[in-house]
């Protein structure tokens, strides 16, 4: 287990160098130029120049590159030009309430998907199991801001509920913490849980064509039993991969809710970068996010072990 952890991770080295390559190219040839967007629109052509020469931006690009990348290797993502602080200083400032947005949403999408996955499967057939296909593809379909935007009209704004956006810290109180995150977290829990039941549902009705299934219900085991003891067990590792893949993704793509509900985290410090031009924040936040979430699908894979021996046993 301990060499294929290994591999793993040397594995994520050319993984890194193709995303430093692909960020940093895509960001360079983007029009617009942060000393322009530093100064205002009053700076006169002299002082962008000024500027552009003493941040390094008249160079080849291969240059500033090779600059970036010598930087990179010994640790250094760069100052932020904006921010006046070490990019690794400003993406970790922002990174507890993506976290926090991520594992509440997860909790909601995953819980939400299990029970409609696991119901759908035990009324496969009828209105109920239609139902929840359609909250699916419904779930899939619906756009994060416009879902948020609906249910800010609702449980903000006429129950009054829920703030309507914001962020607390959790050093103000768990509740504060919670309040503030639930309605985002709603909202993306919401759009997981769409793929997750997809997943379930189909998981575990291959499942429950299998020999072992038919044996149980042979010698009479309620199907409930069947359901959470033996399919669910023999089903998760596909629903685990949906789960870990939905969590990277709820780490990499909160941009859009985060920027809706005011949120200052990593998602809304990129999106701010990328207005700015400010190109060190977006590389090095882009390359901590990548590693990130190579790590979760690193501990997804781990936890296949738990659930099947079989795929352990295979790994050694």
């Amino acid at each position: 287990m301990g060499g294929y952890i290994v591999r793993r991770l040397l594995s994520l080295i050319p993984v890194l160098f193709v995303v430093a390559i692909v960020v940093f190219s895509i960001i360079h040839v983007t029009p617009g130029d942060p000393a322009a967007i530093l100064l205002g629109e009053e700076a006169s052509k002299a002082d962008i120049d000024e500027l552009r020469s003493k941040l390094g931006l008249d160079r080849p690009i291969y240059e500033q590159f090779g600059i970036w990348l010598l930087g990179l290797l010994s640790g250094n993502l760069g100052e932020s030009i904006f921010l006046d602080k070490p990019v690794t200083e400003a993406f970790f400032e922002r990174l507890a309430p993506t976290l926090s947005l991520a594992i509440i949403a997860q909790v909601i999408g995953v819980f939400l998907a299990l029970f409609l996955g696991i119901t759908a499967v035990k009324r496969r057939g009828t209105i109920v199991d239609q139902s929840v296909m359609g909250f699916s593809m419904l779930g899939i379909s619906i756009p994060s801001f416009l879902l948020g935007s609906l249910l800010v009209m609702f449980f903000s704004v006429k129950l009054r509920w829920l703030p309507v956006a914001g962020y607390q810290p959790l050093t103000e109180g768990l509740w504060q913490h919670i309040k503030y995150l639930l309605l985002p977290g709603i909202v993306l829990g919401i759009i997981q849980a769409a793929l997750i039941t997809r997943m379930t549902r189909s998981s575990i009705l291959d499942v429950m064509s299998g020999n072992f299934i038919k044996t149980a219900k042979a010698k009479g085991v309620k199907e409930k039993t069947i359901v959470y003891t033996h399919a669910l067990r023999v089903a998760f590792i596909p629903i685990l991969t949906v789960i870990g893949e939905s969590f990277g993704g709820l780490v990499t793509g909160a941009a859009v809710i985060e920027t809706l509900f005011n949120i200052p985290g990593v998602g809304q410090l990129i999106v701010n970068s990328i207005s700015r031009r400010d190109y060190s924040v977006i590389q090095g936040s882009v390359l901590l996010v990548t590693v990130a979430y190579v790590f979760v699908n690193l501990i997804v894979d781990l936890l296949y072990g738990l659930v099947d021996p079989r795929v352990r046993l295979n790994k050694k």
